[in-house]
């Protein structure tokens, strides 16, 4: 069962990142804070990335919302700080 967590619930960005990263992992515990306009930082905590390296597990969320920070008017212009966690390693 995924789980969202709503920081901002008018952010309509940090929404349409939750929904992308949840498309790739949909069991995944996702959760966005929005920082200044177009900054974000996200962490997800999933069984998914049991025995993956930090770089591969960087690029499986960046890979699902790549399409957000691409172009000229891209509507994410960076993630501040991405955790990548399993359960387990949950604060």
């Amino acid at each position: 069962m995924s789980t969202i967590e709503l920081i901002n619930p008018s952010d309509g960005t940090a929404q349409l990142l939750r929904e992308a990263i949840l498309k790739a992992l949909p069991e995944a515990e996702v959760n966005v804070t929005t920082g200044t306009p177009g900054h974000f930082e996200i962490k997800v905590v999933s069984d998914a990335f049991e025995g993956q390296s930090r770089v591969k597990k960087q690029q499986l969320i960046y890979g699902s919302i790549g399409h957000l920070m691409k172009g000229e008017n891209a509507p994410v212009h960076a993630i501040d700080r991405l955790h990548t966690l399993l359960p387990s390693e949950q604060d």
